[in-house]
């Protein structure tokens, strides 16, 4: 049976045996056998010596699995409305340049009139999106970093947050912007500027 709490510290403990107090059996099977084929044996041995006791087992590691199904249920939920955020955010991002860009058609068609490339058009439409991506990642880094320093402190035995997680998220971030606002970019520079000029 295991007690305790996974948010406090381990209480220190002797094991012993006594003659008095046989109501529990703590067994740990060699890693090499399986539970399989190890719980028939130990049934088979319990029985000869106390046929009366009842053979009813329970696993250490799942029992204190199970003081962890909260927080796993917690990451599941965070996972499945973290992907359905980014999505929001990728139709959001998208319609945002769609409509950027048809804003600034004349602009784009003066400005393909008088030689500015592709690349240099897809920077113009995207500069302002990497700015808005570096401010809201420079607020959102630091909250979040407290926050989970936060929850990550209730834990008695606990890892530390890398500051890795964050350069990665924000690169991944900055990637996804890019690639949605990338589309409507470059359509956008690729217009004949006679028919975006015309359309205005």
């Amino acid at each position: 049976m295991v007690k305790g709490s996974p948010y406090e510290p381990t209480d220190p403990s002797i094991i012993f045996l006594s003659e008095n107090d046989m109501r529990w059996l703590y067994i740990k099977i060699k890693p090499t056998v399986s539970a399989h084929e190890a719980l028939p044996k130990i049934q088979s041995v319990l029985s000869s010596i106390v046929p009366s006791a009842p053979f009813d087992y329970t696993f250490a590691d799942e029992a204190y699995g199970a003081k962890f199904r909260a927080e796993e249920r917690i990451g599941k939920l965070a996972t499945f409305f973290s992907g359905l955020a980014l999505l929001i955010c990728c139709l959001g991002l998208f319609g945002l340049a769609s409509f950027m860009a048809e804003q600034r058609t004349k602009e784009i068609g003066i400005r393909k009139i008088m030689g500015a490339s592709v690349i240099s058009l897809w920077k113009m439409l995207s500069k302002d999106f990497v700015v808005l991506i570096v401010i809201s990642c420079g607020l959102a880094i630091p909250i979040s970093f407290y926050f989970m320093n936060s929850w990550l402190g209730q834990y008695e035995y606990r890892t530390t947050i890398s500051w890795n997680v964050f350069v990665i998220t924000g690169m991944g971030a900055l990637i996804i912007t890019l690639l949605t606002v990338s589309f409507q970019a470059i359509k956008a520079a690729l217009m004949n500027p006679v028919k975006s000029l015309r359309s205005e």
